[in-house]
């Protein structure tokens, strides 16, 4: 037997006593740093106290060596949630990053990127500069 919502299902054993079943579709939500359970869905992605790790590390004087717009739109980017962990290697952290329009992708690192700023190589791109500042996080 199927309610409305499709939750409880009746279904018999094999020696014919009737049995009430409940399958219920929860998705768990977990933190893009740490991995830890969310209890509410986030915008950017991380938990309370990652997100405030981040923000900390969005402050620090290791920036100031960069572009000024650039520093900002890193902190954008990681605001929106549009940096993603894709595999940690032994010495990086690889990232899927978000383009501007939200069509792309690039794969990003501390040491490299795949966006077109990033292949060109005259300054350091925001991507870079977002998984600079989580590493900053860690």
């Amino acid at each position: 037997m199927v309610n409305e919502e499709g939750v409880t299902h009746s279904t018999t054993t094999p020696q014919g006593v009737a049995m009430a079943t409940t399958t219920e579709t929860e998705t768990i939500t977990r933190c893009a740093r740490c991995g830890r359970r969310l209890r509410n869905d986030s915008p950017d992605g991380y938990g309370p106290k990652c997100r405030r790790r981040v923000r900390k590390a969005t402050r620090s004087t290791e920036l100031g060596q960069y572009k000024e717009h650039l520093v900002e739109k890193a902190v954008e980017l990681l605001e929106q949630g549009g940096l993603i962990p894709l595999r940690k290697t032994s010495k990086n952290v690889v990232f899927l990053a978000v383009s501007s329009d939200g069509a792309t992708a690039y794969r990003t690192a501390m040491a490299a990127c795949t966006c077109p700023a990033g292949l060109r190589a005259a300054y350091m791109c925001k991507h870079r500069i977002a998984a600079h500042i989580i590493s900053l996080a860690a």
